[in-house]
């Protein structure tokens, strides 16, 4: 597929920056470029899952030209994701198309992944402009790997990884903290991680979609964690920021920072500055809220001034928090699974 060039690109005309209602300036932008994943993650999705018709999905240039239009009003980062981003026949264009923006209005363009096709894709990222990418990894045993993925091999992922990072991608590791199943591994991960030279971030598990366990049997608060890592490794709070919610420390002497993505044991809300496009073209405005616009119908009804439009929509409708509570009986906090939403 070559990807067409639409008069969509960030020298065209402006509305101007993206401020929220709240007085949030928005530079981030997330776009799951597909709801399909060849894993099945117990946290993330039901073992049977319907996926979107491919009909109904944005085309790869509808994403390219709705991307663009977000640069030209002030955003600076894109993270890419999905379910599985490398799943998506031809991205790689999408990936070229983006990352020749960066440096002309975009600072970074960067891919959550799961790793099983990393392998053969990093060295196509890296020519893209792609220099960091995020990968979802929460257990290097086989065994362990392969019960939360349902069918996953880890040493897959783990050849994609250092595949990766030998091509010169910098890697952050991100490992989903779940109660009894590989909170006895965090400490050995964040080991390995230093000896490989990756970062690593945890994250709290967030209710978004129903699943086929409770939650709440593995909810792992990460003040928990951190209290057990620091009597483990000398860890040094640090100033990096990378656009998201982690905040990080140092693991002091080596290269290795450690995120934590605290959603429910430290809301990260007042200082959000993202918004979250859908592989169907709707734009959410937070996680945990259902609102959102159809930006896909806006482009295709009303060319880029309706999509202006109804960024603005969006923008005027972002709340100012996220409602998640993980309790015993409780409904998850969206219908929608994150595989949906882009992670």
């Amino acid at each position: 597929m070559t990807m067409g060039c639409a008069s969509a690109s960030p020298g065209g005309s402006s509305r101007g920056s993206l401020v929220d209602q709240h007085g949030r300036t928005i530079r981030y932008l997330r776009i799951s470029v597909t709801d399909r994943c060849d894993l099945r993650c117990r946290y993330c999705m039901a073992e049977q899952m319907t996926f979107l018709p491919r009909a109904k999905l944005l085309t790869l240039d509808e994403i390219a030209i709705i991307a663009e239009r977000f640069i030209a009003r002030g955003v600076t980062r894109i993270r890419l994701s999905g379910g599985e981003p490398l799943v998506r026949r031809d991205v790689a264009d999408l990936v070229r198309r983006l990352g020749s923006h960066v440096g002309q209005g975009l600072d970074e363009l960067t891919m959550t992944t799961n790793g099983t096709r990393l392998a053969d894709h990093a060295g196509a990222l890296v020519d893209a402009g792609v220099r960091r990418i995020n990968v979802s990894l929460d257990s290097r045993d086989p065994e362990r790997f392969r019960y939360i993925t349902r069918h996953g091999d880890v040493a897959q992922v783990i050849h994609g990884i250092l595949s990766a990072r030998d091509t010169g991608l910098s890697i952050k590791i991100n490992m989903v903290a779940l109660k009894g199943l590989n909170d006895d591994e965090i400490g050995a991960m964040l080991a390995w991680c230093v000896a490989e030279g990756l970062d690593l971030s945890l994250i709290e598990t967030m209710p978004l979609g129903a699943i086929d366990e409770d939650r709440v049997d593995r909810f792992l608060p990460l003040t928990e964690i951190f209290d057990r890592l620091s009597s483990q490794f000398p860890l040094v709070r640090a100033g990096h920021r990378t656009g998201g919610p982690a905040r990080y420390w140092q693991v002091e002497g080596t290269g290795t920072r450690l995120g934590l993505i605290s959603p429910l044991t430290a809301n990260f809300c007042d200082g959000c500055n993202r918004v979250r496009l859908t592989t169907e073209g709707k734009l959410y405005m937070c996680l945990g809220h259902e609102d959102q616009v159809d930006l896909k119908a806006a482009l295709r009804e009303g060319g880029l001034r309706a999509l202006d439009e109804a960024i603005d929509a969006g923008l005027a409708a972002k709340p100012a928090r996220h409602d998640f509570r993980i309790e015993a009986g409780s409904a998850p906090a969206v219908s929608r699974h994150m595989s949906v939403t882009g992670g």
